[in-house]
């Protein structure tokens, strides 16, 4: 099957830690614009430090304490920064896949006693829609067949297996911990799945 993610454009884009090169793709069957940002020699067949990072308006950029979102964005931005070779794919599937106002609406039972697993289901959803194999034309355009991948979730491992790319490593990443997302991470833990360590 053909692959519908379609590189567009790149450019330089500097950071408050470093200057990557931010490239653009489209997914052309549902119209998403995903994007990378990368730095150094992505494709120079070593083991590759990676995060795949899917968007959170409310905590990458509204800096929201109801997830761990935006300190684990910045997180692998810093240490991508600091080895000085990686990649960041961040990918359109804001609210763990179902969008921005559904995940408002989630919020919203949330805040009525639902926990993030109970609120995405009382609205129709799985408790996580989001599909990684779109991942997979990004990485081959960088040439990427072995990473570090910086995630606590093994359905990400997972999916990079099964898309026949290695994990040499898998790198956790706790941060962004307060008193108003202690119950979320503990439900990620719980139910989805996630690794503490």
């Amino acid at each position: 099957m053909q692959s519908s993610i379609k590189y567009v454009a790149s450019a330089r884009l500097p950071t408050q830690w470093g200057v990557f090169t931010i490239h653009g793709f489209e997914d052309t069957a549902t119209g998403k614009e995903h994007v990378a940002l990368a730095m150094g020699d992505t494709g120079n067949g070593e083991p590759l430090l990676t995060r795949i990072h899917s968007e959170c308006l409310t905590g990458d950029c509204l800096f929201s304490q109801r997830c761990d979102c935006g300190p684990q964005l910045q997180y692998a931005i810093e240490s991508v920064a600091a080895e000085g070779r990686g990649l960041i794919l961040y990918l359109r599937q804001e609210g763990r896949g179902i969008g921005l106002l559904n995940k408002i609406k989630a919020y919203e039972l949330q805040d009525s006693g639902a926990d993030t697993v109970e609120a995405n289901e009382q609205l129709g959803f799985k408790a996580d829609s989001r599909e990684y194999q779109i991942c997979l034309p990004m990485l081959e355009h960088f040439k990427v067949r072995s990473v570090r991948l910086l995630t606590n979730n093994p359905r990400k491992v997972e999916a990079m297996g099964e898309m026949g790319i290695k994990v040499a490593e898998r790198l956790p990443i706790h941060v962004g911990l307060n008193s108003h997302n202690e119950s979320y991470l503990a439900v990620k833990v719980d139910k989805l799945g996630h690794l503490e360590k």
